[in-house]
């Protein structure tokens, strides 16, 4: 019988085949710590897609499959329901999906489970484009960043997927980032004993696709929240509440020269940028 005391510590296998630095791997890790080993996780096609594993092989100790790329949730809610009827109300289903499979092609699937109010914890790591594929642009792109499909820099605003979800009156939704990971656990263990769906939206730093040293990725990330690029917030039962308030923002110029995908962004883009991101952020704290 297998011994899960007896592998490796953790639930995720010691050798996977994430990039150097990668986001992602850092991010799994640390939600699978908090959930536990009585988790069932939904995984699509994408860069998680490697934690499934090849064939019989499988990086993760809990049970799980891979399903499409545009039904994460659908999968999860059907999950969830099966486990219902069978008495089983304790074991979390965890639908993990990147950007693409979530603003994109998955948005559809997200918004039923969630006006259903399925009990689904669903979790979308944002690397900001389709990186396993070659690169290519989301809808979660900023912008200005380049990509293979907008190599001269995006020229639309990204998508926001809290104000999505919090449109649909969710019962809790918040965003993290591995800049703290304290208030990624605290927040994916709120997720968890929520009563309802919940989803947690988390900036996910990719060096591959994103142009930067591997071993820079935490400072992006504390670059992205000291800048408000990404910021940390929750939305609790109706509640919004900020959860880091600088006394000022730094100037979002700063991170963007810590990476290559910005290198052709204008000087009257990043002003724009700027605004935007002064003005977000100041409606979220009179919101709060």
């Amino acid at each position: 019988m297998f011994d899960i005391k007896s592998e490796a510590k953790g639930l995720v296998s010691h050798g996977v085949s994430a990039c150097a630095g990668c986001g992602l791997e850092l991010i799994i890790r640390n939600v699978l710590e908090i959930l536990g080993e009585d988790t069932l996780i939904v995984i699509p096609p994408g860069c998680s897609a490697l934690f499934c594993g090849y064939g019989n092989e499988t990086a993760l100790k809990i049970g799980g499959f891979q399903g499409n790329l545009e039904n994460t949730a659908a999968y999860a809610a059907g999950i969830k329901a099966g486990l219902e009827m069978q008495g089983n109300n304790h074991t979390t289903v965890l639908a993990f999906a990147g950007d693409g499979a979530t603003l994109d092609i998955g948005i559809q699937s997200l918004s039923g489970m969630i006006e259903r109010g399925d009990k689904v914890l669903y979790i979308c790591y944002d690397n900001e484009a389709y990186m396993n594929t070659g690169i290519q642009g989301s809808s979660s792109t900023p912008q200005g960043a380049s990509t293979t499909t907008t190599p001269g820099g995006k020229v639309t605003p990204r998508k926001d997927l809290m104000q999505i979800v919090i449109a649909h009156r969710i019962p809790y939704a918040a965003t993290a980032s591995p800049a703290n990971l304290a208030d990624l656990k605290r927040k994916v263990k709120k997720a968890k004993e929520t009563d309802g769906p919940a989803v947690l939206h988390i900036h996910t730093p990719c060096p591959t696709g994103w142009a930067f040293h591997p071993s820079k990725t935490i400072k992006i990330s504390k670059a992205a929240v000291d800048t408000g690029a990404w910021m940390l917030y929750e939305y609790d039962n109706g509640t919004l509440k900020v959860n880091y308030k600088p006394k000022s923002l730094k100037p979002v110029g700063e991170y963007f020269k810590l990476q290559g995908r910005f290198k052709n962004i204008s000087q009257e883009e990043v002003s724009i940028i700027q605004e935007n991101i002064n003005s977000r952020f100041n409606e979220l704290l009179l919101g709060s």
